[in-house]
C-alpha cells in the first residue's frame, strides 16, 4: 500500500505531499491545476520515463518519494533487500526518483541508490497505474489475449507453460531437420573434411602435454655426450676418484677428513663444529648418488632420437593444420566430433529426425487444445463478469464476449501445426487469438468493443473489465487517471459505487472530474492552482466535510457559490455514504481445485 508521496519541482506543483487512505483515495482540482502530475510522480515512482520537461520551470530537479507498507516477506520487501534495501523505523519502505533538469534520472530504494530498474520490479508487486492510455492498448488483440490469461491465472499459465517448453524443442528439431535436408550436400562435403581431420588426428593419437616431454628428451638424446662429460666431472668433484686414489679424495673425502679431525680435536668449540660437517657430508654423498644414477641411464641411443624426431615430426604436421598446439589440435578434435553428430544427413538421421519431430509436434498439438480449452473457459466467465458490471453502469442491455478463435498457418509458415483438421500459427502464447466484443443491445451483432461502442459506452466497458481483472490482480494498489471520461449522469453514479466496493480489498486511488465518482472516496485530495503573475504553482491539500462540499458543488457546474450547488453535494456524500455502508463485499475469482 502507498501510504504517502511527496512530489517536489514536477510541472507546476512545487511542493506537495499526499496522504493517501488505505481505501479510496480521490484527486480532483480544475483543469489545468496539475492533477496528471499526480499520475506522472506514481508513473516514475514505478520506473517509468523520466524527461527533462517534466521539471518545473527555474527547478534544478524534480523528486518524487513514495513511503510504502511492504511487510517484512513480502515480494516487494524482497526485492528491497536484493539490493541492499532496508526498511524505515515504521516498517515502511521508501522509494525516491529524482529527474535533473538535464534529463538524468536517479533511483533509490530503502535508502540504496538502485538502477531504474528496481524500481520497476517495485512497482510491479506494488501498484498498478490504469488511464486512458491502457484502454487504447487493450484494443490491441495480443493485449487482449494477455488480459484473458490474466484473468484465468494458472488454468492458462501451467499448460501455457509446458506448450512453451516443447514448442521450443519442436521449433529447434524442425530446423534442424530441415537445415540437413535443404543443405545435405553442402554439409556432407563438411562432414567429409571433419571425418578425415579426424582420421589424421586418431592416427597420431597426440596426448596432452607430450610436446614438451619430446622436447626435452630430444636434448638428452643428442647432448648425451656433453652430458656425460658434464656429468662425470661433477660426480669426480664430489666423490673423487673412482679408483680410490687418496690425492683425488674429492670434495665429500675432504669434509669426511676435516670431520674426523674435529672430532679428535680436545677443544669443546671445535668438536661442536663437526656435526655440521657430517650433515654436509651427508649431502654430498646423496648428491653423487643421484649423479650416479643418472650416468647409469644416460646412453646415446641413436634409434630411440629418430623416434622421438619422428614424433616430433607427426605432430608438428597436425599443429601446421588444426591449431597452434597439441592441446588445441585434441580440442579440434572433440568439437569436430561434436559437430558430426549435427551433420549426419543419412536416410536413418534424417527419419529419426522427422520422426521425433512428428512425436513433438503431436505433444505440442495437446497442449495447444489444453491452452484453448481453459482459454474459452475462462472467456465465458469474464464475459460473464463484464457483462454485470455494465448492467450497474447504465448499460443494462449491453453484452460483452470474449471470442477465442484459432489463427490459421499461412503459406509456407514455419511454425504451422495441424490441430484436428486444421494448420494452425504455433505462435509462443499459443495458437488462439482472443478478441473482445460489444453487444450493444439484444439483436445488435456482436463487434469488435472499439467499433461496437461510443466514447462514454467504451470508457464504461473498460472500467468494467478493469474493475473484474483487478480482482485478480495481486497488486495492492489500483490507480485509476480519468478512465470515466465520457461518463456522465447515473453511469457516473455507478462508477463511484464501483470503484467504492473495489476499495474493499485493494486501496484505490482515483484521479476524477466526476462529482459523483468524488462523493464516493474515503479521502478527497484537491490540486489548487495559484499565480502570482510570474510563476503558476500547484499544491495538495486534504479536505474535510464542509471544504468537500464546496469543493463537490464548484464540480458540479461551478455550483459552489450557491446554496442550491452546496445542498445538492450534500445530498450527493449523503447518499455515497448511505451506499457505502450497505455494499457487499468484493468477491475474487473462484479457482478450480
Amino acid at each position: 500500500m502507498l501510504a504517502e508521496m511527496r512530489i517536489n519541482g514536477l510541472g507546476v506543483i512545487d511542493e506537495a505531499t499526499l496522504e493517501l487512505d488505505p481505501g479510496f483515495t480521490v484527486v480532483t482540482g480544475e483543469t489545468g491545476a496539475g492533477k496528471t502530475m499526480v499520475v506522472t510522480g506514481l508513473h516514475l515512482l514505478g520506473g517509468g520515463r523520466a524527461e527533462a520537461s517534466r521539471v518545473r520551470t527555474g527547478a534544478d530537479k524534480a523528486v518524487v518519494e513514495g513511503r510504502f507498507q511492504a511487510p517484512a516477506g513480502s515480494p516487494a520487501a524482497k526485492v528491497a533487500e536484493e539490493v541492499g534495501g532496508e526498511a524505515d523505523e515504521d516498517g515502511s519502505l521508501i522509494a525516491i526518483r529524482t529527474v535533473g533538469s538535464d534529463g538524468r534520472s536517479r533511483a533509490h530504494v530503502g535508502g540504496r541508490s538502485v538502477p531504474v530498474g528496481v524500481l520497476s520490479e517495485l512497482a510491479e508487486q506494488l501498484i498498478a497505474v490504469h488511464g486512458q492510455n491502457d484502454q487504447l492498448r487493450l484494443m490491441r488483440p495480443t493485449e487482449q489475449r494477455g488480459v484473458l490469461d490474466r484473468f484465468a491465472g494458472d488454468e492458462v499459465a501451467e499448460p501455457l507453460r509446458a506448450y512453451q517448453a516443447v514448442r521450443e524443442e519442436w521449433l529447434r528439431v524442425s530446423s534442424e531437420l530441415k537445415e540437413r535436408t535443404e543443405r545435405s550436400r553442402e554439409l556432407a562435403r563438411e562432414a567429409d573434411l571433419l571425418r578425415h581431420g579426424l582420421t589424421e588426428i586418431d592416427a597420431v593419437a597426440p596426448l596432452p602435454g607430450e610436446e614438451a616431454e619430446l622436447h626435452d628428451e630430444a636434448r638428452r638424446l643428442a647432448d648425451a655426450d656433453q652430458l656425460r662429460e658434464a656429468a662425470s666431472g661433477a660426480q669426480f668433484a664430489v666423490s673423487g676418484s673412482l679408483e680410490g686414489d687418496p690425492d683425488n679424495p674429492g670434495a665429500l673425502g675432504l669434509i669426511s677428513e676435516a670431520a674426523r679431525r674435529l672430532s679428535a680435536s680436545e677443544d669443546p668449540k671445535l668438536r661442536e663444529m663437526e656435526p655440521r660437517l657430517v650433515e654436509a657430508a651427508t649431502l654430498l654423498a646423496d648428491v653423487g648418488a643421484e649423479i650416479s644414477g643418472y650416468l647409469d641411464h644416460l646412453e646415446a641411443d641413436p634409434g630411440r632420437l629418430e623416434q622421438v624426431l619422428q614424433r616430433q615430426a607427426e605432430l608438428k604436421s597436425l599443429t601446421r593444420k588444426y591449431a597452434a598446439d597439441v592441446d588445441g589440435v585434441i580440442a579440434w578434435a572433440a568439437d569436430a566430433r561434436a559437430r558430426l553428430d549435427g551433420l549426419d544427413t543419412s536416410e536413418e538421421a534424417l527419419t529419426a529426425l522427422a520422426s521425433r519431430r512428428d512425436e513433438l509436434a503431436v505433444e505440442l498439438a495437446g497442449l495447444a487444445s489444453q491452452v484453448t480449452a481453459a482459454r474459452t473457459e475462462a472467456a465465458l466467465e469474464l464475459g460473464k463478469a463484464v457483462t454485470e458490471e455494465l448492467d450497474g453502469l447504465a448499460m443494462p442491455h449491453a453484452t460483452v464476449e470474449l471470442v477465442v478463435r484459432p489463427r490459421h498457418a499461412e503459406s509456407g509458415d514455419a511454425q504451422a501445426l495441424p490441430i484436428g483438421r486444421s494448420v494452425l500459427h504455433a505462435g509462443s502464447s499459443g495458437v488462439d487469438d482472443v478478441e473482445l466484443r460489444l453487444i450493444s443491445h439484444p439483436g445488435a451483432p456482436a463487434l469488435p468493443v472499439h467499433k461496437g461502442a461510443s466514447g462514454g459506452e467504451l470508457s464504461r466497458v473498460m472500467l468494467a473489465l478493469e474493475v473484474v481483472l483487478s480482482h485478480s490482480d495481486p497488486v495492492p494498489t489500483l490507480v485509476f487517471d480519468e478512465v470515466d471520461a465520457g461518463v456522465g449522469g447515473r453511469a457516473a453514479v455507478e462508477v463511484g459505487r464501483r470503484l467504492a466496493r473495489l476499495a474493499r480489498s485493494h486501496q484505490v486511488i482515483v484521479v476524477t472530474h466526476l462529482p459523483q465518482v468524488a462523493a464516493f472516496a474515503d479521502r478527497h485530495l484537491v490540486v489548487d492552482k495559484s499565480a502570482d503573475g510570474t510563476f503558476t504553482r500547484s499544491a495538495v491539500r486534504k479536505l474535510d466535510e464542509t471544504q468537500r462540499v464546496v469543493e463537490l458543488a464548484r464540480m458540479l457546474a461551478g455550483m459552489d457559490s450557491t446554496d442550491t450547488g452546496r445542498a445538492h453535494a450534500e445530498e450527493l456524500l449523503a447518499a455515497a455514504k448511505a451506499d457505502k455502508s450497505a455494499a457487499p463485499v468484493v468477491r475474487r475469482r473462484k479457482k478450480k481445485a
